[in-house]
């Protein structure tokens, strides 16, 4: 999976650096303030809606900070805090991605859908609004300036504007933490940047697409320079800084586990208006060599990695280069003997564009996959696609969901995403969609 950084991925993996020991104390304290469950009280609340973590990063960052200057403070996910935890609380900074066109992020669906309904009294709520977003988009922060705006409107007090960060913007950043600053009352919190990019090489390119209607799809194994593989785990991301826009790196669900001895990618060689190929997906296609380095660096994906749901059935939903964060999921679940694995997936022709199909078909005669449906849009009379797999399957998704089954979904945001999910409430209603979606049974990473 490609993207630029957007309101789904604004440049994650943001890690602390500065001073070692000062950032040990602020751990050490967040977590002493912060060893009450979820429901409990504290007098900062930093609320985080996230899609792909850097949200809830920021969070515990903030939350951290906080502590260093002697304040309760908790970070929380807003699919926890109800309408009558927010009316009851006096102070909270809410950190707040964008999804999409402006909607809010998975985890946020439910508190946009019936808390930002309600006309709650927050007139003794002071709070302060971080929103992550893209500016080439054309509702930049949208979900955090909505926020930003209803607070306003029940009578809540702005403890300082707005901020917007733009494709995760340092000096953005920056601001807020002066503002936190000012809060905890220090002035030694450490600063938060980016790790530096790993030195990796190409072992092998392979296009997985030949003779395709639509634009290559290549398999990339890279590999550290220094022979040392970073950890990860299935779910997570790779950002690729490339040598014609290094300011703006691009990320990639990792196709692979670390057992796997490389780091796996499958990029869809984009093409500029002129014609000519795309920074990153361009250089990792077809420009670069297996002499050249390619600076990459691995990012924690939360919000799409198996976590609680590793024991559980999987039921995996996507369509082209999202195969890649499926497959990672359903290698590391059939590596440690998980059964009761379903792919449902799409593409154009089965002819040219079924992706790993050696594999697939070797794991479901195996046994280790338990379902294999497939849809290709371009070989039958009508177009048919991965959500109209969901509709057919209506009655044994039922089965499976019953039984416990979590659901992943991978891939583009405009089409499959809308209508795998459309299907899903049709096929389950929208309230159990909408609790396995608050559970982290519901996952997706779309683009």
């Amino acid at each position: 999976m490609m993207l630029t950084i957007e309101p789904l991925r604004w440049g994650g993996a943001l890690a602390l650096s500065g001073v070692y020991l000062a950032m040990c104390l602020g751990i050490w304290r967040s977590r002493l303030a912060r060893t009450r469950t979820t429901g409990g009280a504290a007098d900062w609340l930093v609320v985080h809606a996230s899609q792909t973590g850097s949200a809830e990063f920021l969070a515990e960052r903030t939350a951290a900070t906080l502590a260093l200057g002697g304040l309760d403070a908790r970070a929380a996910c807003m699919s926890t805090v109800d309408a009558a935890q927010l009316a009851a609380a006096s102070r909270v900074l809410f950190i707040c991605s964008t999804y999409g066109e402006g909607d809010a992020p998975d985890t946020a669906a439910r508190f946009a859908g019936h808390t930002m309904g309600e006309a709650l009294d927050l007139s003794r709520l002071h709070y302060g609004v971080l929103a992550l977003g893209d500016a080439t988009y054309t509702n930049y922060c949208g979900f955090g300036r909505a926020l930003d705006g209803w607070l306003r409107e029940r009578g809540a007090t702005p403890l300082f504007d707005r901020i917007d960060v733009d494709r995760g913007a340092p000096e953005a950043l920056a601001a807020w933490q002066h503002h936190l600053s000012h809060l905890a009352g220090t002035s030694d919190a450490p600063d938060w940047e980016a790790p530096a990019y790993g030195e990796w090489r190409i072992a092998s390119r392979i296009q997985l697409n030949p003779g395709s209607a639509g634009a290559p799809l290549y398999r990339i194994a890279l590999v550290p320079r220094d022979g040392q593989l970073p950890a990860w785990e299935a779910g997570d991301l790779a950002q690729v800084s490339a040598p014609l826009d290094p300011d703006h790196p691009r990320e990639y669900s990792i196709a692979s586990v670390p057992g796997e001895g490389r780091l796996e990618l499958l990029v869809r060689l984009q093409t500029r208006e002129d014609g000519t190929p795309g920074a990153a997906s361009g250089w990792l296609c077809v420009c670069a060599d297996p002499n050249d380095t390619i600076r990459l660096r691995v990012r924690a994906h939360a919000r799409f990695r198996l976590g609680t749901n590793a024991g559980r059935p999987l039921i995996a939903i996507g369509n082209g280069s999202g195969l890649a964060g499926l497959r990672s999921l359903l290698k590391a679940r059939i590596d440690v003997g998980t059964d009761r694995n379903w792919l449902l997936f799409g593409e154009r022709n089965a002819a040219h564009d079924y992706l790993c199909r050696e594999e697939l078909e070797a794991w479901r005669d195996g046994g280790m996959l338990t379902r294999l449906d497939l849809a290709f849009s371009r070989d039958e009379g009508a177009a048919r696609y991965v959500q109209h797999l969901v509709n057919v399957q209506q009655e044994e998704l039922r089965r499976w969901v019953a039984d416990g089954a979590a659901i992943y979904v991978c891939g583009s945001l405009q089409g499959m995403a809308g209508g795998v999910h459309d299907a899903l409430v049709s096929a389950l209603g929208l309230d159990t969609v909408e609790a396995m979606m608050a559970d982290g049974r519901y996952r997706r990473d779309v683009y």
